[in-house]
Formats: structure tokens, sequence, C-alpha cells
């Protein structure tokens, strides 16, 4: 099966083997191949399988994922996340992957084409997920892991895990856009192989997310799957799933896409209000820190996703996100800020009557509750934690006081 890279905008093409990111004039680059010519129960009988690779939610569906001799996948593995089913809305909960983020599903094909590439060292920007999934995927593939993150602005869990795999931090006196800025840089002078989402192995890899959603689903589409919009990697690799997935007869209609921001870092939703006739830029200010990016690097293919299914973009407020935060923890899922833009995201398009209230929604969790602990903890409610003394009377009285504020 041949691959190889076409560029968004002037369908230039390329090896598949050449290090590149972006076609010479400027646009991105896809993975394209060959039709892949699989029936879905190929998927279905590896679910049941014990190796690894098939126990993977991205190499469960390798031919139409990356062309490599099975021994030299990177693979933790990650994936076959778990589909939940709350108030009548499906949950995909992409914090089960291995480091607590969907980064891993596409870090483990980039990796994976680092390897096979002869890679010594990888590099990335990041807000946090997106280095602590490197940081993990290096050190499992021997590689030198060196990462780039805005000065304090990342959650410390985060930075927590990106530090503990052994990864190289390098805190940039600006936010996550200065960051890109200087990794691109640094990849082209200092040899090292960029992993950010601008690298179109990793949307090979997160596109996986819509196809395990659908075997959830047993191959019947949801009316919309809803994913928060940051740098757009996500919104860009859904759009590219859907449509391989209908012209490879796996789906029969196509799902719509809802891409949900943070009003503080807006600038596609910005773009959609204007039909996309002009890219906007902003400085982003959000407590949903995995989305707080002001000039997305996947934009021209985000475009094509949200029009390729007839999709939308929405934003909402830190104080609707953090609501709905607090509804999905006391579920008992949990996520992280960024992730609960979609069930708020799905409140205001209900409430506008974009999605009509019969429509089955599924909602990608991106995030794990503990990767932003410090969010929970400045919006917990006083009366949840109580200070005691040792005795019986304390717990009572504590105890009828919570009761009350609730």
């Amino acid at each position: 099966m041949s691959e190889w890279l076409a560029c968004v905008l002037c369908r230039r093409q390329f090896d598949a083997a050449e290090t590149r990111y972006t076609c010479d004039c400027g646009g991105l680059l896809n993975v394209e191949r060959d039709r892949v010519r699989l029936e879905r129960r190929v998927f279905d009988e590896r679910r049941s399988s014990r190796r690894a690779i098939d126990q993977s939610g991205v190499w469960r569906f390798r031919e139409a994922v990356l062309s490599i001799d099975e021994s030299r996948i990177v693979t933790h593995p990650e994936g076959a996340t778990r589909l939940y089913e709350r108030d009548g809305i499906l949950f995909k909960h992409e914090g089960e992957n291995p480091t607590g983020s969907f980064k891993d599903r596409g870090m483990t094909v980039a990796m994976t084409q680092a390897v096979r590439l002869g890679a010594r060292a990888v590099a990335c920007a990041s807000t946090g997920n997106t280095s602590s999934s490197l940081a993990a995927y290096a050190a499992q593939a021997a590689l030198r892991a060196i990462v780039f993150v805005p000065a304090g602005r990342i959650a410390a869990g985060k930075l927590a895990q990106t530090l503990a795999y052994g990864a190289l931090c390098l805190q940039v006196r600006g936010d996550f856009d200065a960051a890109m800025r200087l990794v691109l840089e640094a990849s082209q002078r200092l040899e090292m192989y960029l992993v950010n989402s601008i690298n179109p192995f990793r949307i090979e890899g997160q596109k996986t997310i819509v196809w395990e959603l659908l075997q959830d689903l047993e191959w019947n589409p949801p009316d919309w799957i809803v994913v928060p919009a940051g740098n757009l990697g996500n919104t860009s690799a859904f759009g590219k799933a859907l449509i391989e997935a209908r012209d490879a007869g796996w789906i029969s209609r196509m799902p719509r896409l809802a891409a949900i921001q943070a009003s503080g870092a807006n600038p596609f939703y910005r773009s959609f209000r204007q039909n996309f006739e002009q890219r906007h830029r902003l400085t982003p200010e959000t407590v949903a820190t995995a989305i707080r990016i002001g000039d997305p690097v996947s934009y021209d293919k985000a475009v094509a996703s949200i029009r390729a299914t007839n999709g939308v973009v929405e934003e909402v407020t830190d104080q609707e996100l953090m609501q709905a935060k607090r509804d999905i923890d006391r579920m008992g899922i949990g996520c992280e800020p960024a992730s609960a833009t979609t069930l708020a995201g799905v409140r205001k398009l209900r409430a506008s009557g974009v999605i009509h209230l019969r429509e089955r929604i599924a909602c990608v969790l991106t995030g794990h509750v503990l990767k932003d602990p410090d969010a929970i903890l400045k919006n917990v409610a006083p009366e949840q934690i109580v200070e005691i003394d040792p005795d019986l009377s304390e717990v009572e009285r504590a105890i009828r006081s919570s009761e009350a504020a609730r």
C-alpha cells in the first residue's frame, strides 16, 4: 500500500519518507494513500485479539494509519477508551489514554514515523498534554525529548508528567503561539523531529478516535460529534476520519462536527462567523489551558473538516465550561476544563435550535480530570473541605452543615 504527502492547498505531492511539515507554498500536508479496501469486520475481529497491536485503538486500524513493519511500531498501547452515556449524551473519554489525554493517539504514529526516519531527538510546543505524551513515547523509543512550554502557564500536573518521563523542558517567556513559532524554527535548524499537530502523521493517529467511536456504536453514526477546539488538530482529524470512513463504505451517512472554543481563545469561531472569509489571530486567555491558543496551526484543515461535514463552530464562556465540568465530574466521569467545552457547547447549540433534542450526540472528552487539579481546587465549594478535630461530634456537625448547603 503506497502513502504520500499532499498539500491541502496546491495539491503538490511529496514522498512520505521526507521530513516535511508544510508545502513550499506554505500549505499544510495530509497523509494520503490508495483507498483502503478492508471490511469493518477485520477491525471488529481484532478487538478480541490479545496482541498488543490489536488492543491499541490506533493500530487496530493500521492499514489506514501507517504502512510500516509491525515490529517497529511504538505503542503503549493507546486508545480502547470507554464510551459513557449520561442523560442521553454519549461521552468518549480520551482521558483514559496512557498519559491521560487524546494526544497519545497521534503520538504513537508520529513517534513511529520518527523512528522510521532515524530521528535522534523529538520536539513540540505544548500547553501540557502534548509534552507529557511526547515525553512518554520518546522514553519508550529511547529518543531525546525537548518540549517548549509557555512559562508559568502550564498546569502543574502536566508539567510534572513531562519531567517525570525525562524530557528537557524549555519554559518560553510568552504564550503557546510564541513557543510554537520557536519550536518550528528550532526543528528546522537543530535537526529535531517536530511532533505537533502540524505533523501530518499525528492526524493519522487522532482520526482513530472517530473510528473507534463508530466501532463502539456498531458503525451506526451519531448525528453530532462534538470536540474541543484549540490548535484544531482534532477538528482536522475528525473530518478526515469521517470522509475516509464514508469512502471506504464503513458508514452510510456523515455525522456533523461541532467544534467548541472558549470565548477567550476563539479565533476559529470568529472566522466561522464570517464564513471563513478571514483568518483571525488573537492573544488568548481562558481557564481551559489545553485550548489557550490564539493562532491555531491546523486552521486550513479544520476549515475543510467543518465544510465537509456541514459542521458548526461555537464558543462558550469560562463560566459555562466550568459549570459543565462540574456536571461531568458529578456524573462520575470527570475531565479537564477544555473537555467540558463539549457539554457547554451542546447546551448552547440546543438552546439556539442548531442541535435538536432527539438527535444523538457524542462528546469527545480530551483529558483526564487530574490533568489540571488547580482548576478543581480553585473552584471547590467551601463547605466541601472541612477541617475538624478528631471527635465524632465534629464529624456529625460537618455532615449536617454539608447537607444544609447542598
